[in-house]
């Protein structure tokens, strides 16, 4: 049987043509919708764009988004695929389907797949707020259908354990700006200074007080019952400003001295219209130290440094869970966590330090951190078992080395190079 040019081969033509360009337009909405940065387009709207601010308004249920975007691009294609195929079988025959289905499939192939997709990866944010008015309306329209089939799609994955979050994409923004501060590293774009700086920041909420305090061992105190002119001689030869102050028992910390407060104190005892032998004598450092103030070892420094700004103070001593002193965390500490070390002319003792040979192994001290050692050199050593490189050594060997000791873990080499009793003082790392 044979077909002309008539008018149904005509309207079947434009029909063709104008499903593919709608399966363009669900291509390249579902790409632009998805690939557009929600902080680009959150700038956009606050200066007044509205296809911007519908964009962030539809992009809030991205399952939705998705399943109206999906479910119109597969219709539209499905008939386009039909009227293809009963359009070559009129004209050529039942033999004329497999020629239908290359034709068709290279049709969607660049004009409703490649080329909307490019354009819209290319201008993410312009296409979004381009299309968002009329995706809104297709969602709209789909929403019964993309509902139940979402309700179902919900059941079966909840028969092999899986339990989606809606909320999930927000706890992912963390990994997203640190994926995309990594990359930009790599690729130059980004310092590693900033780099360090930014992450420091965004990991303020998933870090404890634990992780950077100094330890008790390290904790220069005050002993409440010595003579006046000791603990002024102490204070004095001190480096800190603020120096806890105990009575009995170091673990027993009843106040916090406060340097400017106690030569304040001893200025009106020895020269003011109060000085005398008697006074300085009856000086109880009590009378000039504040109230301690304790905090948890499991307080995130995020939590603490809020904390910090609004009790408008600087120091905190860290308790366990059993109320033992552990040590204590500064202001100045959480700070150095971002803009990394900060050091004044008091600062005299040198930190933990790592000394790089030209093999690519360090030497570094047990006492320091994970952490710093993954910010210097780019290393993944995992910190989520312990905060020191000695305590990471300890927690895998499940023993304390000895020295000269050599343990391979996480692709990388250590070996105790000094110990002091049962602390490892120095280790040297080689990447394996």
């Amino acid at each position: 049987m044979e077909y002309g040019f008539d008018t149904a081969f005509w309207l079947t033509v434009a029909g063709i043509a104008f499903l593919l360009v709608l399966s363009a337009f669900f291509s390249g909405s579902e790409t632009a919708l998805t690939a557009a940065s929600r902080g680009k387009l959150r700038a956009k709207a606050d200066k007044g764009d509205r296809g911007a601010a519908r964009a962030l308004d539809i992009t809030e249920d991205n399952e939705r988004l998705i399943g109206s975007v999906l479910l119109g691009n597969n219709l539209v294609n499905i008939l386009a695929t039909a009227l293809v195929t009963a359009l070559f079988t009129r004209l050529f025959g039942e033999s004329a389907i497999a020629l239908a289905t290359l034709v068709m499939t290279l049709l969607v192939l660049i004009f409703a797949e490649v080329l909307p997709k490019t354009y819209a990866i290319t201008k993410a944010e312009e296409a979004s707020s381009w299309v968002a008015a009329p995706i809104k309306v297709v969602i709209f329209i789909f929403s019964p259908v993309v509902s139940a089939v979402r309700f179902f799609v919900r059941g079966v994955l909840k028969v092999f354990g899986v339990n989606i979050d809606p909320d999930s994409h927000i706890l992912a923004i963390h990994d997203e700006i640190a994926g995309a501060l990594q990359l930009g590293h790599s690729e130059g774009v980004v310092e590693k200074e900033d780099r360090d700086r930014i992450l420091g920041a965004l990991d303020l909420n998933h870090r404890d007080v634990e992780e950077i305090m100094l330890h008790r061992s390290q904790i220069e105190m005050i002993n409440g019952d010595d003579e006046p002119e000791k603990i002024l001689s102490q204070c004095l030869s001190s480096r800190y400003t603020r120096l806890p102050v105990y009575k009995d028992d170091p673990e027993n910390i009843i106040s916090v001295l406060h340097a400017k407060d106690l030569l304040r104190a001893m200025d009106r005892l020895t020269r003011g219209p109060e000085a005398s032998e008697a006074a300085l004598a009856l000086f109880r450092v009590q009378d000039v130290a504040m109230a301690p103030y304790f905090v948890p070892e499991t307080s995130t420094l995020g939590d603490q440094m809020r904390e910090f700004l609004r009790r408008r103070t600087h120091f905190a001593l860290v308790v366990d869970e059993y109320g033992s002193l552990q040590g204590l965390i500064t202001l100045e500490d959480i700070l150095e966590e971002i803009v990394g070390e900060i050091t004044d002319e008091f600062d005299q003792e040198e930190e933990p330090t790592a000394n790089k040979a030209k093999d690519g192994s360090i030497t570094v001290d047990g006492s320091m951190t994970i952490r710093d050692v993954n910010r210097a050199y780019d290393w993944n050593l995992p910190d989520e078992t312990a905060v020191t490189i000695a305590g990471l050594v300890i927690y895998e060997a499940e023993t304390i080395p000895s020295v000269g000791q050599v343990f391979s873990f996480h692709g990388f080499r250590f070996e105790v190079i000094e110990r002091a009793a049962n602390r490892i003082t120095q280790l040297k790392i080689r990447p394996l």
